[in-house]
């Protein structure tokens, strides 16, 4: 008897285990122009992201290239761990460098899992910090079921997602960094004399889908996020848990070919994401490109050229696909600190103009494109920022118009710049971006 229950027991684990392993099937459709979810399937059910995780990565190397903390040909150092990440990978060898650009292009097409660490410790200090750094991104742009653990996606039960969180990421990375998310249209591209192609094989075949990653691991299952543009139709797709590649890129085609109808042709220029079934919003970045620095020389967004070619030349990737070269000093656009008239007000906050009598000092922290999700921003960082911002005043301002809106989030009544300083310190130890601010801002 006992030999019976035993042998059942074994029997019962052999067939769950594998069961236990794979994920369970999710998809979300949204119209990128509205928000609106065109279709969806256990879109907020927990999954495992696999090397969807390297969207994000991505999305902070942008960021970091965007704030000037390094360039495309920026050296980054393969750590002995690094370069030991299991395949697939570049194969660079441990002490050797990759270029920021050579990283980026690796995770894109090869999903090189050695690329993604180096960055991973390039912009963090070690990989794990540099995943500390990555959720408390994706909370900033929306992402609320998300977690981290590692830069790659390689296996780790603790890092999950879920389709609406990848629609939010996708929708993120075109709207902040639409010049850099070309990229993700790369088919291959040349690293040290051998030709890495990419694995993204519906991409290649579906007309209008230019990314954006796919990814697998046993048990995540086959997953895929793609983007779709059709004349002014913008849609992004989400498919977790696929039980093979094929099968995965199958159902994504069929749920955009009856979404792709459906979505809107006149929502203007603007890039929405559905943070939940019942609230679209426009994607916040942490610190939105419009009042960061950029490259001098870097052209407007209409003046520069689609890409077109499946491969980019390492060459041609900067100056042409980008606007950015690899020796421009960054600057500030002069209208980043421009007296403006402030348009909104939040808790105790006064107009800056009557700032004076508690305190001329005020610090920046981000630009948001509405009102609402700077002080959503402004609420996060003074729950975070500890004693150091406790007596200061969170405070939104508008600057530009119409398209170009955005609002500055700010925090203000510092009494002294020691003051205002000790608060940025304490926002940064937290990744927060902090721009000090004197004489009434």
């Amino acid at each position: 008897m006992r030999k019976l229950l035993a042998a059942i027991i074994t029997a019962t684990l052999v067939v769950a285990a594998p069961l236990s392993a794979m994920a369970g099937s999710a998809s979300l459709i949204l119209d990128a122009r509205t928000g609106k979810v065109l279709s969806s399937e256990n879109a907020d059910v927990l999954n495992h992201p696999a090397s969807l995780t390297k969207m994000m990565t991505i999305y902070m190397a942008f960021e970091a290239i965007n704030r000037g903390k390094m360039n495309w040909d920026t050296p980054i150092v393969m750590s002995k761990y690094a370069a030991s990440r299991p395949p697939t990978k570049l194969g660079a060898k441990a002490g050797t460098s990759i270029t920021v650009r050579e990283a980026i292009l690796g995770m894109i097409t090869k999903s090189a899992n050695d690329a993604a660490a180096a960055m991973g410790e390039k912009l963090g200090g070690s990989e794990s910090n540099f995943a500390r750094l990555m959720t408390q991104k994706a909370r900033q742009l929306g992402m609320s079921r998300t977690s981290f653990y590692n830069a790659s996606g390689l296996p780790d039960g603790r890092q999950v997602t879920t389709a609406r969180d990848m629609s939010t990421l996708a929708v993120a990375l075109m709207k902040n960094y639409p010049r850099e998310y070309r990229l993700f249209s790369t088919a291959s591209f040349n690293f040290r004399g051998r030709q890495i192609r990419g694995h993204n094989n519906l991409m290649y075949r579906y007309q209008g889908m230019d990314g954006i990653k796919t990814g697998y691991t046993n048990a995540s299952g086959f997953n895929l996020v793609s983007a779709v543009k059709d004349g002014n139709r913008r849609v992004v797709g989400v498919v977790l848990g696929g039980r093979t590649a094929r099968s995965r890129d199958d159902k994504m085609a069929a749920l955009l070919d009856k979404a792709m109808g459906r979505a809107s042709s006149s929502g203007g220029a603007r890039l929405v994401a559905s943070v939940n079934s019942r609230e679209p919003v426009e994607v916040a970045s942490a610190a939105d490109a419009s009042d960061l620095p950029v490259p001098a020389s870097a052209p407007r967004v209409e003046d520069v050229a689609p890409v077109a070619a499946p491969e980019i030349a390492r060459s041609e990737l900067a100056p042409k696909a980008l606007g950015y070269l690899s020796d421009t000093v960054p600057q500030e656009r002069p209208s980043a600190l421009d007296a403006v008239t402030p348009s909104a007000k939040i808790g105790s906050a006064k107009p800056l103009a009557s700032v004076a009598s508690t305190g001329d000092w005020s610090i920046q922290i981000s630009a948001a494109p509405s009102d609402e999700a700077a002080r959503a921003l402004l609420a996060q960082a003074k729950s975070e920022g500890g004693a150091a911002l406790k007596s200061a005043n969170p405070y939104t301002e508008a600057v530009g118009k119409g398209a170009n809106k955005v609002y500055r989030a700010r925090f203000v009544g510092f009494e002294s710049r020691d003051a205002a300083t000790s608060a940025c310190d304490a926002l940064k130890k937290r990744s927060y971006d902090c721009m000090l601010l004197g004489d009434r801002g």
